[in-house]
């Protein structure tokens, strides 16, 4: 199955891009199960260059064909404290794009997609949705609007007028894709789009995001990537396996330090081989490969 370029990284490099805008309105059509239309960009916490953000996580803020505002962010490392931080982002949005002395009627419509590439909470599934809905404490009724707010706001209920907030834990994708959003999720998991998939954008993926059709530079640049993903995802691992050892014998504690040593170093080495032989096979210099793996060149010769 082919390899294309991961979804991050595009965000960062390619997706800005107007001619590629049908990769993002494709996953947002297959999300919110309603056909979207981006207008523009604005202005975003991705546009930084950051090197720790580079790797870390990035955004896209858009503005749909309706004027609203939809933020899409992936995130790598673990955050403890990510639904404060997703509620942050929706709460300076709908602040931020308001001017002062305009009515509330003019607060705009926010969706927040987050992209998480680590465990963030406990639950069963892998795509999350969360919306705001008054419930009658008593008579447990959902607060209506009423047909002159319908009218006024052209929308049927509270909860579309708040932000709603969508999560895809892509991690946890452990299936046969067989839905259009499956599909979608399996490419963000995997880099590769199943066979014969029809959600909307995949097509896009496979025309815009092959990775033969980067540069000798935008390659290496895109392995070094891969690398910093593989060591951040390592580290979490780490962390959370050295927090499972606390309280346990010294010695055997030691004796798992060891081992994990051993085998994020053994992982480290197989992840530059496979970059090395990628490279290699894309007619990569010798010298360029050596930088962008840190591997000998005695070691690339026998690949």
């Amino acid at each position: 199955m082919e390899k294309y370029i991961r979804f991050d990284w595009a965000m960062k490099r390619l997706l800005r891009n107007k001619a590629n805008f049908g990769v993002l309105e494709g996953l947002l059509t297959t999300l919110l199960e309603e056909k979207v239309t981006i207008r523009s960009l604005l202005e975003s916490e991705g546009n930084q260059e950051d090197e720790f953000d580079k790797y870390n996580r990035v955004d896209i803020l858009a503005e749909n064909s309706k004027g609203e505002l939809v933020l899409i962010e992936v995130q790598n490392n673990n955050e403890y404290a990510y639904f404060q931080r997703m509620l942050f982002g929706t709460s300076k949005l709908v602040t931020e794009y308001i001017n002062r002395g305009e009515g509330y009627h003019k607060v705009r419509k926010v969706y927040s997609v987050n992209i998480v590439y680590f465990s963030l909470g406990h639950g069963k599934d892998f795509v999350y949705h969360g919306k705001t809905e008054f419930v009658g404490i008593h008579e447990g009724d959902v607060l209506e609007l009423t047909p002159f707010q319908k009218q006024t706001f052209k929308v049927d209920r509270v909860s579309q007028l708040y932000p709603e907030y969508y999560i895809l834990k892509v991690n946890d994708f452990d299936r046969v894709a067989k839905t259009p959003l499956e599909e979608w999720i399996y490419y963000l998991n995997t880099g590769s789009v199943p066979e014969n998939a029809t959600a909307p954008g995949l097509n896009q993926v496979k025309e815009h995001l092959k990775l033969d059709r980067m540069s000798k530079d935008e390659l290496m640049a895109y392995y070094r990537h891969l690398d910093n993903i593989v060591i951040l995802r390592d580290n979490i691992f780490t962390e959370r396996a050295e927090g499972r050892a606390e309280g346990r014998a010294e010695g055997r504690a030691e004796g798992r330090a060891e081992g994990r040593a051993e085998g994020r170093a053994e992982g480290r080495a197989e992840e530059k081989i496979a970059i090395a032989r990628n490279l290699k096979s894309l007619g990569i210099g010798l010298k360029d490969i050596v930088k962008a793996t840190g591997l000998t060149e005695e070691e690339i010769g026998k690949l």
